[in-house]
């Protein structure tokens, strides 16, 4: 069982480490490796071909070409994360715009933590022990108000 996360540049470490801190929480090994669409196209292509990994996060911004790059390379599971530099707004569409027949899975604007999260979930349809773990993480994320969420019921 392994994840891989690619990164576009090293400025996109901190949402990387977010991600592969959560996956940890699952006992869930990750890799982070900088990997560029565009300048490191045969290291995107020799990660995207390891037999090792299940699924692959792909973080990006601007024209976040590397979840798509992945994508096409692989017929594992990538999850595509925007990563917010400028507006935002042309990775998010990157992202979440790819053509047909390859698809990428996308969460929002730096959102590491929900991609860890289904990384997870796709995990544990291979793995069961994975389903008691986010059983448990779930009941413990109702029990615990996030910042900005009213305490109060609904």
């Amino acid at each position: 069982m392994k994840v891989a996360i690619l990164i576009g540049s090293k400025s996109d470490l901190p949402t990387a480490e977010a991600a592969r801190q959560r996956l940890s929480e699952f006992h869930v090994p990750a890799e982070i490796h900088v990997a560029s669409a565009h300048r490191t196209p045969e290291k995107v292509e020799r990660l995207a071909h390891d037999p090792e990994t299940d699924v692959f996060i792909a973080m990006a911004g601007l024209s976040a070409a590397l979840p798509g790059a992945v994508a096409a390379r692989t017929l594992r599971p990538v999850i595509g994360v925007p990563i917010h530099k400028g507006l935002g707004l042309d990775s998010l569409l990157s992202v979440v715009q790819m053509p047909p027949g390859v698809p990428v899975a996308a969460v929002g604007l730096d959102a590491a933590d929900n991609a860890a999260l289904l990384a997870v979930e796709i995990l544990a349809l291979k793995y069961p022990e994975l389903t008691a773990a986010l059983e448990r993480y779930r009941a413990k994320w109702r029990e615990e108000p996030a910042p900005g969420r009213s305490t109060e019921p609904a």
